[in-house]
């Protein structure tokens, strides 16, 4: 079965075949970065970051590219407000946006071109829009003219008559037709701009993706991605920039990730739930936000809280307690047992099952479900008398294996200090002397540290409260 995926301009799922055997272009839309990332932007990174992880699982060559708007609206007020320049915010948030997404588990992009080490692109692709007769200047800023595109909506499944419907023309904007659209803006007093034919200015923001796709990745990708509020107007009119200057499809494939609601309202500023990654990680651990986000299919809504984030803490410790327990039984485990083939078998097929959950449309909430099963039958088999090394590795390189796809880490990692291993250390021997007051009181002071044992057949265990 070919992976299978959910194709916006169609509404429909399609089989992907990429433009080249084995190769896949991707462009995912980046941040404007005037702040920290929020979670909805938290949302994409962590989604096509997996896709990204599964398409090379499944043994593609995947060149991927996420841009930076470095300049912009939102900046040049940020900069206003905060009384320095926006090449000094710019470098700041993008600092902040890698230490975040590293935090999450995702890897930094092949390429993360910025609008302001591309000018000279985008203001040649916008003259050449000009030339073909798409857009026009009109005192100092440039319009691009969207009637002259015949498959203007079609992304979106809106025809040009609805459009024209809700569009309206903004004070200060010199457009022939409410539904034209900037692509270059002219500077105003004390702005950051650059020189063009058409005067001091800075693009719009539509322009950039169109003209540092077809740089970075040609006139054609794979793969377009980002939330599903890009959809309108911002994919539309890329299609439209892109589509009309090369005559060639922009992209085969449109993907869109779906909203987050806080606490089941969405989210906003003006509702005041407007939430930071950079505050979650500091009281979370990053990598139970991110299972959190890939527990849901990621075209459907997802629903954040403090609740349902600590309902996923407590299922992914399950895993990871499936996982400890195998890599403790492997010290005591026999080389070959009687069932070894049998189970290695078993083991297999949960491979062939994440898989074909994957391929259709990346439904990594039914993978995550596989892992679960994997689990189960993990700890089935440690309750046998006698197990194997060989079907305890073939378990946890599996865990390993489906774990690297979805980007989260089974092993506990995290080192004590010496203070609270030498305690642990205590409380083990306290209980074989039978102290069991001071075994007690020891796991209380541990406790106290944030550090719960567990006290199982293979001996004490310990993790992060």
């Amino acid at each position: 079965m070919s992976i299978q995926i959910y194709n916006t301009l169609s509404r429909e799922k399609e089989p992907f075949i990429p433009l080249e055997e084995n190769k896949v272009k991707m462009y995912v839309c980046g941040p404007t970065v005037y702040n920290y990332i929020h979670i909805g932007n938290a949302r994409p990174a962590i989604v096509y970051d997996t896709v990204r992880r599964y398409l090379q699982y499944r043994g593609y060559d995947v060149q991927y590219v996420s841009n930076f708007t470095d300049v912009d609206d939102k900046l040049i007020k940020a900069a206003n407000e905060l009384g320095e320049d926006v090449p000094t915010i710019a470098d700041r948030f993008i600092k902040a946006y890698f230490e975040d997404t590293t935090a999450l588990g995702c890897h930094k992009a092949d390429i993360h071109p910025r609008v302001t080490e591309n000018m000279d692109i985008i203001i040649e692709f916008i003259a050449s829009l000009i030339d073909k007769g798409y857009a026009y200047e009109s005192d100092g800023d440039v319009y691009y003219k969207t009637r002259s595109f015949d498959g203007y909506g079609k992304l979106s499944h809106q025809s040009i008559d609805e459009l024209r419907a809700g569009a309206r023309i903004q004070i200060g904007e010199k457009k022939q037709d409410p539904l034209d659209f900037a692509l270059w803006k002219a500077a105003k007093e004390g702005e950051l701009y650059w020189e063009s034919p058409w005067g001091k200015g800075r693009p719009g923001w539509h322009i950039e993706c169109s003209a540092m796709a077809r740089k970075y990745l040609g006139d054609t990708i794979d793969i377009h991605a980002g939330g599903q509020d890009l959809t309108f107007p911002h994919h539309e009119n890329e299609i439209a920039q892109s589509e009309a200057l090369t005559g060639k499809p922009f992209a085969k494939y449109w993907m869109h990730n779906g909203y987050i609601n806080i606490d089941n309202e969405k989210m906003s500023k003006s509702l005041g739930n407007f939430v930071l990654v950079h505050e979650i990680v500091k009281k979370h651990d990053p990598q139970v936000l991110r299972f959190f986000m890939l527990s849901v299919h990621y075209r459907h809504p997802i629903n954040y809280s403090e609740e349902l984030l600590e309902s996923s803490k407590n299922a992914f410790d399950r895993l990871r307690t499936s996982y400890s327990n195998l890599q403790h039984r492997l010290n005591s485990s026999t080389n070959l047992t009687n069932n070894d083939e049998e189970w290695l078998e078993k083991i297999n097929a949960y491979r062939n099952k994440f898989i074909q959950e994957m391929d259709d449309d990346f439904n990594t909430a039914n993978g995550i479900s596989v892992l679960f099963d994997l689990a189960k039958q993990a700890n089935y088999y440690l309750e046998e008398k006698h197990t194997s090394e060989n079907v305890i590795k073939a378990f946890t390189t599996l865990f390993n294996e489906l774990g690297n796809v979805l980007g989260v880490t089974f092993a506990q990692t995290e080192l004590l200090d010496e203070e609270i291993e030498e305690l642990i250390q205590q409380r083990i021997q306290a209980r074989k002397e039978r102290n069991f007051m001071l075994a007690d009181q020891i796991r209380d002071q541990l406790k106290d540290m944030n550090i719960i044992l567990e006290d199982t057949p293979q001996g004490t265990r310990w993790k992060r409260g």
